[in-house]
């Protein structure tokens, strides 16, 4: 690497670490100890507030930028956080020690939140080159760029066992293999850190690193973000657990709570697992910071008031906006003894040992522009740092099928097709400048937008012209696939739109995008041969696009680098990608990870010029078969035949119908009114309160699935259950209280009920609340769906 190292002394040869925090802690007042532990984000609060409160640290979420702008130069960042370092090290009275604040990150595949930086591929394209070292150089490079503009730590890498790929986070894990993500895990932590003990371990160009989420994110009922786990303890800690003690060992200082649920309990108030498990089997002795508003989640908690959290053994709430109230209530609960003082030097220790060890705290600490490589921002996407993101990207392609049209040969005329093939943000998918990502595409007809937001990259299509050109061949870029001169072959550059976390749930592992499908046919029938580059967060049944190809091309999310896709394409670079998940051979979605049942196994991969193919893939997909249904709801309005009603005390004879899905009953405790969500007053908000039922009937029972678009506005306090009937059967009940409070805050969202989940389907469906309770519904449906469908929420 061509950055500086500068060698610092680290922590543990100082001796007196111990001692040292302690002296510091005994001489903290409350509040500023209560001030370490809370964690807001850049956009709610301000230097004056951090003169005030003393926040221990602070973070910039997915959307948020240095004085209100997420796209603001480098040089913004830097002097953001030397405005927040000295306001946190003002001077206290009464001799009170002053501590430094820390500001995190999500810099998951690069310093992605910084126009400029180097956009490395997601994990799940680094589990397919699987090579340790060159994620350790990630690593490096990563913390270079952080450090540059003046940010301390980062909340990466993600060590997520992905074993039901329909999560929407499964890009952000190396692979379904948990001894592969413990590896590449913990060489990430050393790239980031160094290696423990070395001379440069947190030194210049190094941050801390966090491994997250613990435990179990990759394992959740459905694929469902933020969902349940379930299974035998031991069991799930030897799968979703096997990569904490290769981080831990690697010398990770912090650890991020996970928000899911293992067996019914949320990680953020499970003392069992983080405490007893984490520190106590695992050693883990670093600071555990918990999610976006995680401990909200905990039962009996808000995301104001959870001292359950802090007695679970988490050390610092990541409370984004609601920081204030928070911290009110945390100093009551250690002035009435709710918490105990001792609990609280205890994290508040935790934070300042992690302070320590990075010489971010004591004799020679310095503000965030004196540190290391803070301020070159030559280092931004440097030559070095864009040749390793070119490395990664071309040792991550995955050929699955190649007739021998790969390489691409010398000379060819060559047409690139598809909307994604000069789109660097599609690329590069979520978590780049934005959470969801995908700017440059929402930003469209901006020619410019490119240059702006990415003007240290390249696109597939940029990559491909280069190297084809310049190996006597000409290109050519039609998004449609038009063309007046017939080309020897076309590349169909497709895929998924970009998204993050939630967002990115499916139901299924279909493909619903026919843009790609539709080109490669097109060629297809006029006679020319297709290479397939397929960019996704996730193994898809791609059985039609593979049918319709000379080749196919597993790229992932490559990133800024469309190079290193042009290098295994023209075979200027062998290709050496191999599958770390397994490659689903048919759209159901249910999880897979092992080789009976997949299309391609894990390991699987075609070397340069190696050819091999599936023969004839069957095509039939009953998801993508299903007829239009029937319509209960939907536009604003109910179908005739169709009526909404509300009661007390049950489905019985003492209903009260709400005219068209809307209006009010008293004496049930129910209010539904007009919403707009796309259009004035095309769904509905419904309020119940404790003890009401509300019943959608379809007066002709045509059979079928319900499926539901719904948002969850207020989260469920109480049990929340569903009902299903028939006008002359016993309701069958399903309690989704754990479901719903899930789908709190997520926005609108899909639920399909089918007899998975009901002794029978009916005709009524019912919802019920034990507490008051505020909910959406946008369209309601009957459906036909394929044996065996799950319930889905």
């Amino acid at each position: 690497m061509a950055e500086p190292q500068a060698s610092v002394e680290t922590a543990s040869l100082y001796g007196d670490e111990d001692a040292y925090i302690a002296d510091l802690v005994s001489r903290m007042s409350l509040e500023h100890k209560i001030g370490q532990l809370i964690q807001p984000q850049i956009n709610s609060f301000t230097p004056e507030d951090m003169e005030q409160y003393r926040f221990g640290s602070y973070l910039n979420g997915g959307n948020g930028g240095p004085y209100g702008d997420e796209f603001a130069p480098a040089s913004e960042w830097l002097r953001y956080a030397d405005e927040m370092y000295a306001a946190s090290v003002q001077p206290l009275p009464n001799g009170e020690p002053v501590i430094p604040t820390m500001w995190g990150t999500d810099a998951v595949h690069g310093h992605t939140n910084v126009v400029g930086a180097t956009i490395f591929p997601h994990n799940i394209a680094l589990g397919a080159a699987g090579d340790a070292d060159l994620v350790r150089r990630i690593g490096q490079a990563t913390a270079v760029e952080i450090e540059v503009t003046g940010i301390d730590w980062n909340f990466s890498p993600t060590v997520a066992v992905a074993r039901d790929d329909r999560w929407g986070r499964t890009y952000e894990s190396y692979s379904e293999n948990p001894d592969l993500v413990a590896e590449l895990g913990a060489a990430l932590v050393e790239g980031l850190q160094g290696t423990r003990g070395a001379d440069d371990y947190l030194g210049t160009g190094r941050v801390i690193a966090t491994a997250k989420h613990f435990f179990g994110d990759g394992g959740t009922e459905q694929g469902v973000d933020q969902g349940d786990v379930n299974g035998d303890i031991d069991e799930l800690l030897a799968l979703h657990g096997r990569p904490y003690p290769a981080t831990i060992d690697a010398g990770v200082e912090t650890i991020m709570a996970s928000f899911n649920s293992i067996n019914g309990r949320k990680m953020h108030g499970n003392e069992a697992l983080l405490t007893d498990v984490l520190r106590g089997e695992m050693g883990f002795d670093g600071l555990v910071v918990g999610d976006w508003n995680g401990h909200g989640q905990v039962q009996g908690c808000t995301v104001t008031n959870c001292p359950q959290s802090l007695l679970a053994g988490l050390d610092i709430y990541m409370v984004p906006d609601d920081w204030r109230e928070l911290t009110e209530n945390l100093i009551a609960q250690v002035n009435d003894g709710t918490v105990p003082t001792e609990r609280v030097d205890e994290a508040v220790t935790r934070v300042l040992r992690v302070k320590y060890r990075a010489g971010l705290l004591g004799p020679d600490a310095v503000r965030p522009s004196e540190r290391g490589v803070a301020g070159r921002y030559e280092l931004l996407a440097s030559p070095e740092h864009r040749a390793l993101a070119r490395e990664a990207v071309a040792r991550s392609q995955v050929i699955l099928q190649n007739d021998g049209i790969l390489p691409l040969a010398a000379g060819s005329n060559v047409l690139v097709a598809g909307s994604a093939a000069d789109d660097i943000g599609q690329a590069s998918g979520g978590w780049t400048l934005e959470w969801q990502g995908g700017l440059e595409g929402e930003m469209g007809a901006d020619a410019g937008i490119a240059d702006r937001l990415f003007p240290n990259a390249e696109s597939i299509w940029e990559g491909l012209e280069e190297a084809i050109t310049s190996n006597d061949g000409t290109a050519t870029l039609s998004e449609d696939g038009s063309f007046t001169t017939r080309p020897d072959v076309a590349v169909v550059v497709f895929g998924e739109k970009p998204y993050a976390e939630f967002a990115g749930d499916q139901r299924d592992l279909a493909f619903r995008d026919e843009e790609g499908l539709e080109l490669l046919r097109s060629f297809e029938e006029q006679g020319i041969p297709t290479v397939a580059v397929f960019l996704s967060g996730r193994p898809l049944w791609m059985n039609r696009e593979m049918n319709a190809s000379n080749a196919f091309v597993a790229s992932w999310l490559p990133g800024s680098e469309g190079g290193g896709v042009a290098d295994i394409l023209t075979g200027a670079v062998q290709a050496t990608g191999r599958l770390s998940f397994s490659w689903p051979n048919d759209c159901i979605g249910t999880p897979l990870n092992q080789a009976e049942g997949a299309l391609f196994a894990v390991g699987y991969g075609l070397s340069t010029g190696e050819t091999g193919s599936r023969g004839d893939l069957g095509e039939s997909c009953s998801l993508l078969e299903v007829g239009a249904g029937s319509e209960i709801f939907g536009s604003g309005r109910l179908v005739d035949g169709a009526m909404a009603f509300a009661s007390g005390n049950g489905l019985g004879n003492d209903n009260e119908t709400l005219p068209n899905f809307r209006g009010s009953s008293q004496a049930a405790g129910i209010s539904v009114r007009g919403y707009d969500r796309n259009a004035q007053e095309d769904s509905r908000e419904i309020e119940m309160s404790a003890g009401s039922r509300l019943a959608i009937l379809q007066e002709d029972d045509g059979g079928g699935a319900w499926r539901l678009t719904y948002e969850v506005e207020t989260r469920p306090t109480a049990p929340v259950s569903l009902l299903m009937a028939t006008p002359d059967g016993e309701p069958s009940v399903l309690d989704v209280t754990m479901e719903w409070q899930n789908a709190h805050g997520k926005g609108f969202r899909e639920m399909i009920l089918t007899d998975a989940c009901f002794a029978e389907m009916g005709n009524i469906l019912g919802f019920m609340t034990e507490a008051d309770l505020t909910f959406r519904i946008a369209e309601i449906r009957r459906e036909d769906l394929p044996e065996g469908t799950e319930c889905s929420f």
